[in-house]
């Protein structure tokens, strides 16, 4: 018997068409009477069983019976509305039909009004929209020669033509993904039979509850008792073995395994046990291999499983019946080898332990128990197609929860491979394992060179984690013993991760992957990309599963860290005995029955579109499985396309054909459902994107076309037809195409689109003369130029055709406002046509013209417009071409005048694109020379000896002596000044020439051109330089070209002049400042005398100047000419406003804040501070007092400011400056008059309260007022502040003399109380009169809380605030080294003997002693507050000082940073215990003198003087205590060595230790490192 596999056992991909039909013969899953797939016809054998068809092109489809509509067939049945996902082929959007910029206008209009010629002239777009300046360009292609306008001649650069490349940007079109398939990704059949034997209650009372499967050429299932239940593919059970055996007692099958040959099956127990039974002949064990007795180690006589150990893994090894390897549940593996012998008794079994270790055993080096393991998965590897070397080597993979080994077993147990779990698994996700192989097989002849051999792979899974593993062998370097085993190669190829932990992986096919994750979702994964095709949930499913390792492995996941991410959480239960796969079947064992699952095929997908009525759908699908772009080795199609590619194109073109004729035959029967238009518009993008994929342009012009023509659908295949002709994707169509393609689109006017798809086909494939009569009849001029150009070469015709169109009996001289047909417009075309072939570019696509095709081209059209005589075209047979009605004769260059007189300006603009071109170039390479002249016509003989300067004679001689208007030669004029720049080194005109260009620049016929003829000048003059220039300058100024006399007058350094054109410039006023900067800044050049007139001019002009930019203005004089500022604001004296925003330029705050800020003597002379703040109490009041804080003394004269100050009612600013001139108490006079003002308003205010209607306006007034106060107040309490702060001994002698007010009442008080004393008590004065007065006013008492008046509360805050400010003073000032101190109770008293005086009564005084003590409150409360806020934090932060401190700090190293000697550890010498015992010492020796000190009550600082006075003498005591010094010898001989002291260790944060010594050396010898105050130091190494 042959004990390898077959190729298709293995699920080895199949070359053979899906749907190609199946017969039943010899497939196992469909022979039976009641097969796998439960009745279920397979799709294969549906599609070759089904009706055939004819289709009307021969060709032969095999039919679905759900799409067949048969004569018969009932009108009622109704086929499903077609499905119709997006469209990956959306029509790209229809170039607009209006005309283009620079004339292409439409082939067909769709009006035929009569048009003047005067609005024929304005329909040319070169009117006033600089004509020289863009290119012309058609809807097809837009020009890419768009050269910005020139800012100036002298940025001009070498010209060359640039090539045009005409691209369409193409959308992304990618249909959407539909969100459900009508196919099931894998089609689940149970196992009806099997389960009814199986599952019932009979079978497991008889037999126990399946626990575990294996399929083979049988499907084998074990049982909870011991059993094993053998069914063949009829499901029929054929053998049950166990029962009446050993087997039955060794507890329920754990594993089962079949051999390679399928004769002998082996079945794992839960005690330990391994039985091998033949198939054929199971009534008694072939093979019984039991647990060793012996459980302790030295008592163990041979390898084997552990009593009770159930067997979790078991496989054969190889072909033989007798080698098998198997795992248990305690984390060890063996192999088992019988010998050869008669019956399972006379066979002696031989056990070796290849993973693991037995239980109680204990580390040989360190005595501890070993970490907890298992074997998550093992699989020994199988056997394929192709003989390998390591078929006889019995490889075995296992995996743990911490390694992977590969290990062979023949002819010793050795480890070929091992690698560790990968580190970047899924954070403490399940801990699960798994594996699998793929043996090496024979590839098919389509899949590689012929005899080639794949290489075993094997794929395992830790967590989540995926990986797989080529296994080759190597060639040996040198002649080996053929005894001696293969080195193989282990190379990790490709890395997957899952959203969750992996439980169970099996190959589907050699390519795909079956992957289950611990939620029971199945993945189908592609090996090559990695990439996740399918993905369903299995949960209904009930898959069995156990728990088998969570027991052994409890300890090792206990352990969980949460900072450890790759430790796992829990450990997942075992699939892998429920999970299998073979011939790509997928076989699920479940708690309550045995389910099989095909993965669905292209053939059956495609299907299933079908059958629901998707046909649109189908032929997408089919396309990409046909490109490549779906699933291919998921739904079983081959890599390779040519294969793939023979296998799905005839099976597309009978969906297409099926579609179209169901889809057809609905409207040939009205009372079926109709399709709508919608509907066959996607059909028909569905055929086009598959024919087109295919190559197949026949069926698809012809077949699919004929389809949608018959039927009265024509239009949408045309109009599909399109966007793919657009795309350039169809070049060329048929005769009948093409015919259906004009009538349709000029039918529905849409003639412009039609012109885009006939530029973009191909002409060779053309009718000439059906495309030629069709585009003149309808005007389609786009496309029959492209026709004439490409298919015949011939590029004078179109020019002919164009020209005849404006040539009319009414077209002479007589009557130039004749009206004009709609042919006359599209005779403009002219010149888009005449720009790209004169730019070597095809009309109208803007593709380059080969270089050949090009130079003829040109020769032909410079030919025909500059030979200056009637030509007749074509050469043989042709007419004379005339422009003038006969018997008028014809005048010289008779086309060239025709086409000026259409429009100068478009031709000149088309003629400026073509001096771009070498092709006019003087260049040696086309003239034509000797022998090669009579080899071309005429035309190109004369067209190639055209060139730039004949052609501008040409022009100046018809343009200049003709009845041309100058509304046409002033394109002339700009045409040579710009050209003459570009190529001077091309054209020579005379002086006289170039002056009459420059005298018609200058008068030009209209402003809307005005700019494009300054530009024109300032090209010219860039190349020409008149002698008289001067005599131009008037003509210049006349015609408004201030940027050509900036250039002359900046070129001949007259300044002056200058800056008067850039004030008169309208355009460019701003660049008068930069202008003004240029000649003003240091080393500008100019002369003192033309300083001084430029000077004058700005003088002359500063009205003007400001009107500009004002701010501009003040920045421009001020950096360059300060001098100027006087001028400039008496020229502004009109316009206040402008003088404040100057000056607040030159002065505001932003400039006097800063520091670097110089105060010029003119500022302060002239008066420009005092005249600003004058001019900020107008138009800036509340900045007024924060601009004057700024300012130093001397800046402004008090008695110019003083009188706007108090005009504008800013008295704070006038405080502010009084105090700054050191007249303190007048600023306080004035504050208080100005705080008893406000008191009398608001008590007038309140007064006429009672009597006023409108009581809430009263009420915002009086809060208005009351701001005021406490505003005034705050200055008071600022000047009171201040002047404490800052006044010294010698001042205060001096404020004494001027303080005179209540100076004979208290001669005791200083001049700051007096100040303090005033403030007081206006503010008590304020307060009392208006509460007197609010107690009179019923009507503005708004209360607050405790009916308090509001008014009331705000006043009493106001004394509150004084108070509170002067206890700040009074407490701060005693701890000063001053002359002064403030005393708060002398200020008290003096306020109480001024109140006593004028309030005889106390109860006046009450609220505002109130208001007082409330102040002292609230200090003391918020003092308090503080102190408790600092004492708690306080004690936080010293008591972690203090554990830090105690703690200590770690050094880094053991020797001292400085003098590299040990200061602690291994071999620092007995000198640190030393120190150690005297500082130990030391401490005992303080404390017990704090004892005594206790003891005897002494004082405490006389009895902390008496310790330190003892700490000394103990420490002079330790340190004269001898020592006798370390001896060492070295080589020569002994040498005595005293070691040095160097102090004690310091050990600073950053963990360095140094000797005291030595970090103090390094601070003597280094600046840097200096010694702060007390024995402070840095370390050196840390800076």
């Amino acid at each position: 018997m042959n004990s390898r596999l077959e190729e298709n056992e293995l699920g080895a991909e199949s070359p053979e068409n899906p749907l190609e039909g199946r017969t039943n013969e010899g497939d196992p899953y469909e022979a039976a009477d009641e097969p796998l797939s439960d009745g279920d016809e397979s799709s294969s054998s549906r599609l070759a069983n089904s009706q055939r068809s004819k289709i009307p092109n021969g060709t032969s489809f095999q039919g679905y019976a759900k799409v067949e509509l048969s004569a018969e067939e009932d009108s009622s049945s109704k086929i499903p509305e077609l499905c119709l996902p997006p469209s990956p082929d959306a029509t790209a959007s229809n170039p607009d039909d209006s005309p283009s910029i620079a004339g292409s206008i439409l082939s067909s209009p769709g009006r035929s009004d009569s048009i003047s010629q005067a609005s024929l002239s304005r329909l040319s777009p070169n009117q006033s929209l600089r004509p020289f300046d863009r290119r012309f360009q058609s809807y097809l292609s837009p020009s890419p020669l768009n050269s910005p306008r020139a800012l100036s001649p002298a940025f001009l650069s070498p010209h060359s033509r640039q090539s045009s490349i005409s691209s369409q940007a193409l959308l992304d079109e990618n249909a959407a993904d539909t969100s459900s398939v009508p196919w099931e990704a894998v089609r689940w059949t149970k196992l009806k039979k099997i389960n009814g034997q199986a599952y019932s209650e009979a079978g497991k009372r008889n037999f126990g509850r399946p626990t575990c499967v294996v399929v083979s050429a049988s499907i084998a299932l074990g049982t909870s008792k011991g059993c094993i239940l053998i069914f063949d593919y009829h499901q029929t059970l054929r053998s049950i073995i166990g029962p009446g055996t050993k087997a039955v007692e060794s507890g329920s099958i754990t594993s089962i395994a079949f051999s390679a040959d399928h004769m002998v099956i082996a079945g794992g127990h839960q005690n330990g046990n391994i039985f091998t039974w033949e198939v054929s002949r199971s009534a008694r064990p072939f093979l019984a291999i039991g647990p060793i007795e012996g459980p302790q180690p030295e008592a163990r006589k041979m390898d084997g499983h552990t009593p009770d150990a159930a067997i979790l893994h078991l496989g054969f090894l190889g072909t033989r019946h007798t080698a098998l390897v198997s795992s248990d549940n305690r984390g060890m593996a063996f192999s088992h080898l019988a010998t050869r012998g008669l019956g399972a008794v006379g066979r002696a079994v031989k056990s070796t332990r290849i993973l693991g270790r037995y239980p109680n055993d204990v580390a040989p080096s360190t005595g501890k128990a070993r970490k907890p393991s298992a074997i998550l998965a093992l699989s020994p590897l199988p056997l394929g197609n192709a003989e390998q070397s390591t078929d006889s080597m019995g490889i075995v993979a296992m995996l743990t929860p911490y390694l992977l080994v590969i290990v062979s077993t023949t002819p010793v147990a050795q480890t070929q491979f091992k690698v560790a779990r990968p580190k970047d698994l899924v954070a403490h996700g399940a801990l699960s394992g798994c594996l699998a192989w793929f043996p090496a097989v024979k590839l098919k002849a389509h899949e590689s060179i012929s005899g080639e051999i794949s290489k075993s792979k094997l794929v395992y899974c830790w967590s989540n984690v995926l990986t797989i593993l080529d296994i080759s062998e190597l060639e040996p370097s040198e002649p080996v013993d053929s005894v001696q085993p293969p080195n193989l190669e282990f190379r990790p190829r490709n890395r997957w991760k899952a959203d969750e932990a992996i439980v169970a992986v099996q190959w589907l096919s050699r390519s795909v992957l079956g992957v289950l994750t611990i939620t029971q979702r199945l993945i189908i994964l592609e090996d090559i990309s990695m990439r996740n095709t399918e993905s369903f949930d299995l949960i209904q499913r009930h898959i069995f599963h156990h728990d088998l390792f969570s027991r052994q492995l409890n300890s090792l996941v206990e352990q969980l860290d949460e900072e450890d991410v790759s430790l796992h959480g829990v450990v997942a239960d075992a699939f892998y005995m429920s999970f299998r796969v073979y011939k790509n079947r997928i076989f699920l064992l479940g708690f309550n029955d045995i389910s099989v699952g095909t993965l669905s095929n292209w053939a059956d997908r495609l299907l299933a579109l079908m059958a629901n009525g998707d046909f649109i759908g189908a032929i997408e699908l089919a396309t990409s499985y046909y490109n490549g772009e779906a699933n291919k080795l998921t739904v079983g199609l081959p890599e390779n396309d040519t294969l793939r590619h023979s296998i799905v194109e005839e099976k597309l073109f009978e969906i297409m054909s099926a579609s179209l004729k169901f889809v057809f035959s609905k409207f040939r029967k009205p009372d079926t459902d109709q399709i709508g238009e919608a509907s066959l518009r996607e059909l028909a993008k569905a055929c086009f994107s598959a024919c087109l994929s295919i190559g197949n342009y026949d069926y698809l012009l012809e077949d699919v076309f004929e389809w949608y023509e018959e039927n009265g659908f024509g239009g949408i295949f045309l109009e599909t037809l399109e966007h793919h002709v657009q795309q350039q994707q169809i070049k060329s169509i048929p005769p009948t195409v093409m015919k259906s393609l004009f009538n349709y689109y000029t039918a529905n006017h849409m003639e412009g689109r039609l012109e885009e798809m006939i530029c973009r086909m191909e002409t060779s494939s053309m009718d000439i003369d059906q495309i030629t009569t069709l585009c003149k009849r309808h005007l389609l001029y786009d496309a029959l130029i492209y026709v004439w150009n490409q298919a015949l070469g011939d590029y004078i015709t179109p020019l002919i055709d164009l020209l005849t169109l404006i040539i009319s009996p009414n077209s002479s001289n007589e009557d130039k406002n004749a009206t004009i047909s709609a042919s006359n417009i599209v005779a403009l075309k002219i010149f888009p046509y005449l720009s790209y072939t004169l730019t070597g570019r095809v009309y109208p696509t803007g593709e380059n013209i080969p270089d050949g095709k090009s130079a003829k081209a040109k020769a032909e059209i410079y030919y025909f417009l500059f030979t200056g005589k009637t030509i007749s075209w074509p050469k043989q047979g042709g007419k004379p071409f005339l422009t003038q009605r006969p018997p008028a004769p014809e005048p010289s260059f008779p086309y060239l005048r025709l086409i000026l007189e259409l429009d100068s300006s478009s031709f000149l603009s088309a003629l400026n694109e073509a001096f771009e071109d070498s092709f006019l170039n003087d260049s040696p390479e086309r003239m034509v020379n000797g022998g090669s002249k009579h080899d071309i016509g005429e035309e190109q003989v004369f067209g190639l000896s055209v060139n730039r300067q004949y052609v501008v004679t040409i022009l100046l001689e018809i343009m200049k002596n003709s009845n041309f208007l100058p509304e046409d030669t002033i394109y002339l004029d700009m045409f040579i000044a710009r050209n003459l720049a570009k190529y001077h080194q091309f054209l020579w005109l005379t002086g006289t020439s170039l002056h009459q260009v420059l005298v018609g620049l200058c008068n030009y016929p209209g402003k809307e051109i005005a700019d494009d003829c300054q530009l024109s000048v300032e090209y010219l003059l860039s190349v020409y330089h008149p002698s008289d220039i001067d005599a131009l300058i008037p003509q210049f100024t006349k015609a408004g070209f201030f940027r050509v006399l900036k250039s002359i007058f900046r070129t001949d350094r007259q300044y002056s002049k200058l800056l008067e054109t850039y004030f008169e410039d309208p355009d460019d006023q701003d660049a008068v400042f930069q202008c003004i900067s240029d000649c003003l800044r240091t080393g500008s050049g100019l002369s003192e005398r033309q300083i001084r007139d430029f000077k004058y001019i700005i003088m002359k002009h500063a009205r003007d100047l400001a009107d500009i930019n004002t701010i501009k203005t003040a920045e421009t004089i001020e950096t360059h000419s300060p001098s100027l500022h006087s001028g400039i604001l008496s020229a502004l004296v009109e316009d206040p406003y402008a003088q404040f925003i100057y000056l607040q330029t030159i002065l505001g705050l932003p400039v006097i804040r800063s520091s670097n800020v110089k105060r010029s003597t003119e500022s302060r002379e002239n008066g420009f501070m005092e005249q600003y703040v004058r001019l900020m109490c107008e138009y800036d009041g509340d900045h007024v007092a924060e601009y004057v804080s700024f300012l130093q003394y001397g800046d402004v004269r008090l008695e110019e400011v003083l009188p706007a100050l108090e005009g504008g009612g800013i008295v704070d600013a006038a405080v502010v400056l009084l105090a700054r001139d050191g007249k303190i108490q007048g600023a306080m006079n004035r504050l208080t008059k100005h705080l008893g003002t406000l008191e009398a308003a608001l008590i007038g205010l309140l007064g006429s309260a009672e009597s006023a209607s409108d009581a809430f306006n009263i009420e915002e007034a009086a809060e208005s007022i009351l701001e005021s106060l406490d505003k005034y107040t705050k200055v008071g309490i600022w000047l009171c502040q201040g002047q404490t702060r800052t006044m010294t001994t010698a001042q205060n002698g001096k404020a004494k003399q001027s303080v005179v007010s209540r100076a004979k009442e208290d001669p005791r008080l200083l001049p700051e109380e007096k100040l303090w004393l005033d403030l007081i008590d206006v503010a008590v004065r304020v307060t009392k009169d208006v509460s007197a007065m609010l107690q009179r006013s019923s009507t503005l008492l708004a209360y607050t809380d405790q009916n308090e008046p509001k008014f009331v509360t705000l006043l009493r805050f106001l004394v509150q605030q004084i108070f509170t400010a002067l206890l700040t003073a009074t407490s701060t000032s005693a701890g000063r080294t001053r002359h002064v101190n403030i005393s708060f109770l002398k200020i008290m008293r003096a306020f109480l003997v001024h109140a006593s005086l004028s309030s005889p009564a106390l109860s006046d005084l009450r609220a505002v002693l109130a208001s007082i003590f409330s102040a002292y409150t609230y200090e003391e409360s918020l003092l308090s507050l503080a102190n408790r806020l600092l004492e708690k934090d306080l004690f936080l932060h010293v008591e972690e000082v203090s554990k830090q401190r105690q703690r200590g700090w770690r050094p880094k190293g053991n020797v001292c940073e400085a003098c590299k000697r040990r200061v602690w550890g291994p071999g620092a010498g007995g000198k640190i215990w030393e120190k150690w015992e005297e500082k130990r010492e030391m401490d005992a020796h303080r404390k017990r003198l704090k004892i005594e000190e206790a003891k005897s009550g002494m004082d405490r600082g006389k009895g902390r003087a008496q310790i330190a006075r003892q700490d000394e003498a103990l420490a002079d005591k330790i340190i004269q205590t001898p020592k006798h010094p370390d001896d060492t010898e070295d080589d020569e001989g002994a040498q005595e060595a005293v070691e040095e002291d160097l102090g004690p260790l310091i050990i600073f944060s950053c963990k360095h230790v140094f000797h005291q010594r030595c970090i103090e050396g390094l601070h003597s010898r280094a600046e840097m490192f200096a010694v702060a105050d007390g024995k402070e130091f840095r370390c050196f190494l840390c800076k």
